[in-house]
């Protein structure tokens, strides 16, 4: 019986370890992006070579798939160091992409919107660590959903209807919220199947790290009124 707890009690310390340093790294590149999408909002030559050039535009928007593939597909060949500076270079150039909304929106819009997000990513976070209901059957009900984001968003592009956008964004809130709880147990269930790792870490980092920065998009559109 004591053996049994010891080990229980070391692969609860191992777990734990693992999600702190996921949501290290998380905030890490939510601080990386924030600072970045700061400064070059607050930048004329920045902006206008971003969004004054669309190759430039597009090519930082392909680059960003490309690193979050590249992560997602290589992360258990490539080495620790390498992750993190994929990692690290996605948060940047994402806040670069993400300065635009300094443009559409009233900072005060965007800074109540931050903590609501906060606020609800934690609950989210906290459910899916807490709850001891099997949440694997949400995965492909949620990923369904993402793609029907994907293809509405694409074809609102076309069409340019507000109602349209404002659906969009309300749904997309109840996605990334289930999209939060989901990854949260299965980050957790990860570090206890397969063993917790630094390179499994980042990974669980860029999918938070996801969840947190579409449901603030989401969520700022519904706050700013739909605007794009």
């Amino acid at each position: 019986m004591q053996t049994v707890s010891i080990q229980s009690g070391k692969e609860s310390t191992a777990v734990n370890e693992f999600i702190y340093s996921v949501y290290n790294w998380m905030a890490v590149g939510l601080a990386l992006t924030g600072f970045v999408a700061y400064f070059v909002a607050n930048s004329e030559a920045m902006l206008g070579l971003i969004f004054g050039n669309k190759l430039v535009f597009y090519g930082l928007i392909f680059g960003e798939l490309g690193l979050v593939f590249t992560l997602a597909a290589r992360i258990n060949k490539i080495k620790r160091s390498t992750a993190i500076g994929l990692y690290i270079l996605y948060a940047a150039l994402n806040g670069a992409t993400l300065s635009s909304i300094f443009l559409l929106y009233a900072r005060s819009t965007i800074t109540s919107t931050f903590f609501i997000c906060s606020a609800t990513f934690v609950v989210s976070s906290a459910y899916g660590m807490l709850t001891k209901k099997d949440l694997t059957s949400m995965g492909s009900f949620l990923f369904m959903g993402l793609i029907g984001i994907i293809i509405a968003s694409v074809v609102n592009m076309f069409v340019q209807s507000s109602q349209m956008s404002m659906m969009i964004s309300y749904i997309g809130v109840l996605v990334f919220v289930g999209l939060t709880v989901y990854d949260t147990q299965r980050l957790k269930q990860m570090a206890l199947t397969e063993g917790a790792n630094s390179k499994g870490a980042i990974l669980g980092a860029l999918t938070l790290y996801l969840d947190f920065i579409n449901l603030f998009i989401m969520m700022l559109r519904i706050v700013g009124g739909g605007r794009d």
